[in-house]
């Protein structure tokens, strides 16, 4: 069975030896690695794609005390996190304070933070653990993960894609927007992160399939009225807008542009080639 459980700010799956008494909005007490940890399970399904999650051990529904703990966790968190600024800010260190966690069973507290380089923070650690007493972690992540961690709504309206679903971060660049045809606007491209938006790659398979179909923006090709330099192309409109000798625009379809200059009839379909 896969559990999906809400702790901190994201949404895990995890793998169960059982679920057996555990329903949709419980809050239950769980080790992960060498952590104990509490979460809302979000969700409870069947391992039908056999994917490779962690392995949780449930150690018990949350009572109300382990509610209660779990708030003051959070406020204990908004408090280090003060204090994690201003120690940064001491030891005029070139690091951005993002985050910062208390495992719930207050054995160790993690500060997350942004570089641009490796930071000696050794002499920041021995200060923070002076001060809280229990072990110290400290742990550098790049602005995605930032992104991640604070949360917000994108350009679409709906919640980041790295908190909703996403676990891994593929490196999107700035072919896969030209591949699109989408307008080279970096504001526009931009996630909150200052990073190109991970939904770039949603439809960039599609979009490089089709473009083997159509041809390249001002390569001559043939047309009923002879030769002519293409200008753009509407992929999902299946046409070609084309520019003869005379200077005359007018715009042909995909099937035209494949019969008259010999391109294999499967490349109007480049999807069915895989089948």
């Amino acid at each position: 069975m896969i559990i999906k459980v809400h702790y901190h700010i994201y949404n895990e799956k995890f793998k169960m030896a059982t679920t057996d008494n555990l329903i949709v909005g419980h809050h239950i007490i769980f080790r992960l690695d060498k952590s104990t940890e509490i979460g809302k399970i979000m969700d409870i399904y069947n391992d039908s794609k056999n994917e490779k999650y962690k392995t949780i051990e449930t150690v018990k529904i949350a009572e109300n005390n382990d509610l209660q703990k779990m708030y003051e966790n959070r406020a204990r968190e908004k408090d280090a996190f003060v204090i994690f600024k201003e120690k940064i800010k001491e030891h005029k260190l070139p690091m951005k304070a993002v985050d910062t966690e208390l495992e719930f069973d207050r054995k160790r507290i993690k500060f997350f933070f942004t570089a641009d380089n490796r930071i000696d923070f050794r002499n920041l650690v021995k200060d923070l653990a002076a001060i809280f007493k229990i072990r110290i972690e400290l742990r550098q992540i790049g602005v995605r993960d930032y992104a991640k961690r604070l949360g917000g709504l994108g350009p679409c309206g709906r919640p980041f894609c790295c908190i909703s679903f996403l676990k891994d971060f593929e490196p999107i660049t700035l072919q896969v927007a030209k591949d699109q045809q989408v307008n080279l606007n970096p504001k526009k491209l931009s996630g909150a992160c200052g990073r190109l938006m991970c939904c770039l790659s949603y439809e960039h398979k599609f979009y490089k399939e089709m473009n083997i179909a159509f041809p390249n923006i001002e390569e001559i090709i043939l047309t009923e009225k002879g030769k002519a330099t293409v200008l753009s192309k509407e992929i999902f409109n299946r046409m070609i807008t084309v520019k003869d000798s005379d200077g005359n625009i007018y715009k042909i379809s995909l099937e035209e542009y494949a019969k008259l200059n010999r391109r294999n009839k499967w490349s109007i379909f480049p999807s069915r080639r895989a089948e």
